[in-house]
């Protein structure tokens, strides 16, 4: 793994590089996460293959790249990393979450020899009357209350996330190697542990994917690329249903009918990309020619 830095408008993005082939997977990552959510996909790339993933700007080391946020500005920020590490035709478009929607807005302007989708991307009509803001309250609201939170070490941070429901039978080296990485501050008299995720662009984003559907649907209907859907059939914290709804995925399945889809079995929405077998199946996704 190689880290650089591209230069953005209100800031710089740390990339890391994973792998040495020609052939370049460019992939987003979640609304609280960093690039190392996938290192396991990464690994278990067959040669000629390297995966390339930004911290998004408000996260991982990359959270003092300003605001405003939304996603729309995370695709621009996208652009700038696919001409920094040269990704061209012959590369893969990827984003996991809400970077699968960051992803949708990129590669509708941007061509791919795939787009893939990782549980995610596929809007989620608000309720009707619903307010936003307590909708995105109601899904993200335990992720929030996670940035505002601090620890006494980074043992303690560990053990938060070790005993989330998603990881619970599920901890591996690159779960803690990804923790690690989202913690800021020593513990102790060094000053108190904490996410580097900045809440004002979880916020943010969160709230744009929920009012902006309309603009993520002419999104998806606007890539040229070949098209794919890999879901998860639990969710955030392990729940059956998963994130995306059958119903739902239907639907867009019917409006884009070339699009491919597939529902990646016994896998949650983050071991989708932490569990050594669910990421086995989603690099092969990422590379096997269609």
């Amino acid at each position: 793994m190689q880290f650089d830095h591209v230069n953005v408008p209100g800031g710089r993005l740390r990339i890391a590089r994973f792998g040495e082939g020609p052939r370049i997977i460019l992939a987003a990552h979640g609304i609280t996460a960093s690039l190392m959510a996938w290192r396991t996909v990464a690994e278990a790339l067959p040669p000629g293959w390297s995966l390339v993933a930004p911290d998004l700007r408000g996260r991982g080391h990359s959270a003092d790249a300003s605001g405003p946020y939304g996603l729309p500005r995370h695709a621009d920020d996208l652009d700038l990393v696919a001409d920094h590490v040269g990704a061209d035709e012959t590369s893969v478009l990827t984003g996991h979450s809400l970077g699968a929607y960051i992803a949708a807005l990129h590669g509708a302007k941007r061509r791919y020899a795939r787009v893939v989708l990782v549980d995610g991307g596929l809007p989620l009509p608000m309720p009707p009357g619903a307010d936003p803001d307590a909708v995105q309250e109601a899904s993200l609201g335990p992720a929030i209350q996670r940035l505002r939170q601090t620890y006494p070490s980074i043992e303690a941070y560990l053990d938060f996330f070790r005993a989330h429901p998603s990881f619970v039978g599920h901890w591996t080296s690159a779960v803690e190697e990804y923790v690690r990485y989202d913690a800021t501050g020593e513990g102790l008299d060094g000053g108190a542990v904490r996410s580097r995720v900045r809440e004002e662009a979880v916020r943010q984003d969160g709230r744009w994917f929920r009012v902006e559907v309309e603009e993520i649907a002419a999104a998806l209907e606007a890539i040229e690329s070949p098209l794919s859907l890999l879901r998860a059939p639990r969710g955030l914290l392990n729940e059956e249903g998963g994130l995306l709804p059958e119903d739902l995925t239907a639907a867009w399945l019917a409006r884009l009918p070339e699009m491919r889809h597939e529902l990646i079995g016994d896998c949650n929405h983050y071991t989708i990309l932490f569990d050594p077998r669910c990421a086995a199946v989603v690099a092969d996704r990422l590379t096997a020619e269609q």
